[in-house]
């Protein structure tokens, strides 16, 4: 094993190291909200994106991005004409050897065979509500009006989802040569949904794909989103069975410290801004470096990795990233 893999892994299992790893990462195409199936050079731009990354910047490990295959078109396609609940029975899931599914897995081999020997990669995965909002149309609102009608068809709607997710994540992990995945997840920005309503409708099918990953021999992060300012319940999330927890502090107003006590001493990564108004993106040196002596001084030097809420702004200067990296040192 590398000594930049050794490093990182030690970080994620708590164990003392001789420096703080950081972690950052970008899209690396034009919008990646599109399909790869409408789009097909955005594969080969996230390939080139993901290379240039790591032959310039020399990262300590790499979140391998799935721009182009967010979500599943099949099922995306099904979704966006559901008109009520009840429908959601209908949805049925992609067979074991989907293009959208052996895509991926070639995707992840193709990165992980250029430096997957170099560094940990961990592979970008939605949880099937996040999949479900954005396919759907109508955000968390319909997601939430759907739960009100029928909650039992979204938990099973929810259920089919994860269970093609579970396939992808065990393939990326076990064909792809990826060490885990990077399961993101957010509460439902809806007051309706609390957090035992969550618990009972929304968190299995989490579950279900975390514990695929594990079973699977990942090493895997759970990454709690703050996208766009969003705010999350975290203790929805305290138990899931993640190794490694990326947390939006800034957003959330949670110290690294503190999220590390949340969540049980897991590992945590985070602590600046991922913004274009953040620190990280626009700070000077001196500023950049004196926060990342700051973040260590309140969360300490074991478990913990440097990084931001969320994936950060396409031309952050890869200089800054390097600026943390010294002073953490």
């Amino acid at each position: 094993m590398s000594e930049k893999k050794q490093l990182v892994l030690d970080a994620f299992n708590n164990k003392p190291t001789k420096r703080v790893p950081i972690g950052f990462w970008f899209h690396y195409t034009a919008d990646e909200l599109q399909s790869a199936y409408d789009i097909p050079e955005m594969r080969t731009q996230n390939i080139s994106g993901h290379n240039r990354f790591v032959s310039t910047f020399k990262p300590d490990f790499v979140k391998l991005m799935s721009d182009g295959y967010f979500f599943e078109p099949k099922t995306g396609a099904f979704l966006k004409n559901v008109k009520s609940a009840s429908e959601l029975r209908n949805l049925k899931p992609i067979a074991a050897d989907d293009a959208w599914i052996r895509d991926q897995v070639s995707l992840v081999k193709e990165l992980t065979s250029s430096f997957g020997s170099e560094v940990a990669t961990f592979y970008n995965i939605f949880a099937p509500a996040t999949a479900f909002k954005w396919s759907a149309g109508g955000g968390d609102k319909k997601l939430a009006d759907f739960i009100k009608q029928d909650k039992d068809a979204v938990i099973y709607a929810l259920g089919v989802i994860a269970q093609n997710t579970e396939i992808l994540a065990k393939a990326v992990i076990q064909e792809g040569g990826a060490d885990g995945i990077y399961l993101s997840v957010q509460s439902l920005q809806d007051a309706s949904v609390g957090p035992d309503l969550y618990a009972e409708v929304v968190s299995p099918s989490e579950l279900a794909i975390l514990t695929a990953a594990n079973a699977a021999g990942g090493t895997n992060i759970l990454h709690v989103c703050g996208y766009e300012g969003a705010r999350n319940n975290l203790s929805i999330f305290k138990n899931y069975p993640a190794k490694v927890i990326n947390f939006a502090s800034v957003v959330e107003g949670v110290s690294l410290g503190a999220g590390k006590k949340l969540f049980g001493g897991k590992a945590v990564i985070g602590g600046f801004a991922n913004t274009k108004d953040g620190l990280l993106y626009k700070g000077t040196k001196e500023e950049i470096q004196a926060e990342t002596k700051r973040l260590l001084d309140e969360a300490g030097r074991t478990g913990v990795i440097l990084g931001a809420d969320c994936t950060i702004p396409k031309d952050t200067d890869f200089a800054h990233l390097e600026w943390v990296r010294e002073a953490a040192q």
